[in-house]
């Protein structure tokens, strides 16, 4: 087996509940400054997106309440699951995200965590809040769609 026939074994975590809460306008990937148990309980798969969130301080972008486990055959060196962690972006990224926040109802939110040759990456979002109207129209969409697909799959046909 040659090194690109190699499989990636690493979990990509995904916040599947940000889609659903927010409309994303704009993504970006950045990368994360982490601990090296950290990354073995990334690796392992052990982490929480719940109200995780970053937000823009001066030139730097912090990420807040991402819950990374305790690494199990972690010492006492362990890192603490919930602290903050500083997110790596270009300055022009980051004027953009900070532009955008400051817009009423925007936000910045972590969609998925994944790693990119052997380094831990964040791909987060500029994101407005949706209303709970919204929130219905975007799952009657997705059941038509769905629907539509197993329509298809199945071969009937609607008469317009």
């Amino acid at each position: 087996m040659t090194l690109s026939e190699k499989k990636n074994n690493t979990p990509t975590l995904n916040n599947r509940k940000a889609y659903h809460e927010y409309t994303i306008m704009e993504t970006f990937e950045a990368g994360i400054s982490l601990q090296g148990t950290e990354v073995k309980s990334l690796r392992a798969g052990k982490a929480n997106f719940t109200d995780a969130f970053a937000f823009v301080s001066g030139e730097e972008v912090w990420l807040k309440e991402l819950h990374i486990s305790s690494y199990d055959q972690g010492s006492y060196m362990n890192h603490e699951p919930k602290r903050d962690r500083k997110l790596l972006l270009h300055k022009n990224e980051i004027r953009t995200l900070d532009k955008g926040v400051q817009q009423k109802g925007h936000t910045i939110v972590p969609l998925k965590l994944y790693f990119v040759r052997g380094k831990a990456k964040l791909q987060i979002g500029l994101a407005k809040g949706k209303k709970l109207y919204d929130k219905r129209d975007s799952i009657k969409e997705k059941d038509i769609k769905r629907q539509m697909k197993r329509n298809l799959k199945e071969g009937v046909r609607f008469k317009a």
